[in-house]
């Protein structure tokens, strides 16, 4: 269980269902600097989670800074080409966030063609993307004006904050994992402890999750996350500037810019949350294990039909060229072909399954035999 559930303060942006939406190619900056270590009254790791849970929240804006090496292979740059999501798993990319309780929040994407936003005011959510100066606005339901922050159902998405993916690394603090207290640093000019968490079973993939919290806000500066074998971050993600000041309104009001292109969404239902309302169902899909090593398998193919590795893959003749260069593997669970990244690994069968998640291969040919 996830020790945010009773921090709804602190979920200060919209789904990451919602985010990703305006998420595309970012700007490269630098990486982030290295500042002197502050000296800060001892705080146990106990404590810390306290900070997280009971912390005030009001109001914030600031500039955040993402950056990925998860050394995938080349299929991953063909679906970053029309996929916003796989974009950020490569590369630099910057943002500007606003938040002002709980339905208002702003994410301003930043690169070197224009500019991507998603602005939520109440129950209006718009999109904008400057470069082809297109729009779109959504009025959400009632079930989604009462919800805020990232649900504890919602499907796991590529964070875009580090509250975000904070978050995500919380929810897995069970037994499973060792939760420590590392050295304190400086982060977007302020002073924050780091919290460190690393997961007992050897079959995953991460070995260390850092997380900055600020001293006085006790909220996440800087998320970073290694990969087994590395010293260096595989993902990150931190704020270069922050304020702690609520925005002005105006922030949150969308203005369509002249000759903008606005297109109406249908409303949201009322009786499922916002970030399911415009998501497929999935009842194919189905997790095996817990916490660190829970690997995601989902049925997408037929058996017979070269299953999810083959040549006949919906993603196109491009995509299924590469799928059908990865290692093939087999064994007592059946064939198939082998993803391999730093922080993840996908098992493709030939019968059609899809099989995920931050654990060796191994781990994936376990699950797969049940």
């Amino acid at each position: 269980m996830s020790v945010l559930k009773s921090r709804p303060v602190l979920r200060w942006l919209v789904p990451v269902a919602a985010a990703v939406t305006v998420i595309g190619g970012g700007a490269a900056v630098g990486t982030f600097a290295a500042e002197a270590e502050p000296s800060l009254p001892p705080r146990t790791a106990a404590q810390l989670l306290v900070d997280l849970q009971t912390a005030q929240l009001e109001g914030l804006s600031g500039t955040v800074v993402q950056r990925a090496d998860l050394g995938l292979p080349p299929i991953a740059g063909l679906a970053a080409g029309s996929n916003d999501l796989a974009a950020l798993a490569s590369g630099t990319h910057t943002l500007r966030v606003w938040h002002s309780g709980p339905d208002r929040q702003r994410i301003a994407l930043l690169d070197t063609l224009g500019e991507r936003d998603l602005i939520r005011n109440g129950r209006d959510l718009w999109t904008w993307d400057s470069r082809g100066n297109t729009a779109t606005h959504r009025t959400l339901g009632s079930a989604a004006a009462g919800k805020h922050g990232t649900g504890d159902d919602a499907a796991p998405e590529l964070p875009a904050t580090p509250q975000q993916a904070a978050d995500q690394a919380l929810a897995a603090i069970e037994p499973s994992t060792v939760v420590s207290v590392g050295r304190a640093a400086t982060v977007a000019g302020r002073e924050a402890y780091e919290l460190v968490l690393e997961p007992r079973d050897e079959t995953s993939l991460v070995h260390q999750v850092r997380i900055a919290i600020d001293a006085d806000e006790h909220v996440p500066l800087r998320f970073e996350i290694f990969a087994t074998g590395s010293d260096q971050p595989a993902f990150e993600v931190a704020f270069t500037q922050i304020d702690f000041q609520r925005p002005d309104a105006d922030q949150f009001t969308f203005n369509p810019p002249p000759g903008v292109t606005v297109q109406e969404e249908k409303a949201d239902r009322t009786d499922r949350p916002a970030h399911r309302a415009a998501m497929p169902e999935h009842p194919r899909v189905r997790t095996v294990g817990t916490g660190w090593t829970t690997v995601l398998v989902a049925q997408v193919g037929e058996a017979g039909a070269k299953g999810a590795a083959g040549t006949t893959s919906p993603a196109g003749g491009e995509i299924a060229g590469v799928l059908g260069s990865l290692p093939e593997v087999s064994g007592a669970w059946g064939s198939g072909r082998l993803f391999t990244a730093k922080l993840f690994n996908v098992l493709l069968t030939d019968d059609g399954r899809v099989l995920a998640g931050a654990v060796t291969p191994e781990r994936l040919y376990e699950a797969a035999r049940g």
